[in-house]
């Protein structure tokens, strides 16, 4: 796995290049800027960019669409973005695409080793990983109660974990049930929630949307 950090903060950015090569993983470049970013992806090709979400030069949204341009100069390159805070809109827009390859942390995930490694296995391997913080501030926001009233408890427990990006054996694991278990509870709540098979449609996805009180974007 080839990797390529873009953080303007010279302490996290080289703290992050040294726990990522003594996991044995090839960090090619790091960047300061976004420019430096993307002459890197240019020039390393690599398979993840880890993005801060606010850089240089006005420390606002410079990093996400840094991450964009990177997609669009060499597609299928798993995007794991980091933030110090929650941003809604761009948590919110990664949700609603339900993008494949891409990841939404908080900074302070990185301490938590083994949970920010696991985040980034899953976006390199074409999954999505959205921090259970981000879920959960999303939830106190926007989710309209009644939006789930068919739910089970243990169903909301599930949807809840899909939220964050996690497939049904991680779910399993998580709620200390069998994977037969998990897949039980989801055809539920996609019957309950009236999603019925379309090879047009991610019913994970809608599922998630509407337990956080989005709607789907394209995608």
């Amino acid at each position: 796995m080839r990797i390529v950090i873009a953080e303007d903060d010279p302490l996290l950015r080289e703290g992050l290049a040294l726990l990522l090569r003594a996991e044995g993983l090839e960090v090619v470049a790091t960047a300061g800027t976004p420019d430096e970013l993307l002459t890197a992806i240019d020039q390393y090709e690599p398979d993840v960019a880890i993005v801060d979400v606010r850089m240089p030069p006005t420390h606002t949204d410079e990093g996400v669409r840094a991450a964009a341009e990177a997609r669009r100069r060499r597609p299928g390159i798993a995007v794991l973005v980091l933030s110090a805070y929650v941003e809604p809109a761009f948590a919110t827009d990664l949700l609603a695409r339900g993008s494949a390859r891409l990841g939404y942390l908080l900074k302070e995930r990185v301490g938590r080793v083994e949970e920010f490694l696991t985040a980034l296995y899953r976006v390199a391997g074409g999954g999505t990983a959205v921090d259970p913080e981000v879920v959960a501030q999303l939830l106190a926001r926007s989710r309209p109660d009644d939006a789930l009233a068919p739910l089970s408890p243990r169903e909301r427990e599930v949807l809840a974990l899909m939220a964050e990006g996690l497939g049904n054996a991680a779910i399993a694991e998580k709620l200390v049930i069998t994977e037969g278990s998990v897949h039980k509870n989801i055809g539920r709540i996609f019957a309950k929630l009236g999603l019925a098979p379309d090879d047009r449609a991610d019913r994970r996805v809608i599922a998630v949307l509407r337990y956080l009180g989005l709607t789907p974007g394209p995608g």
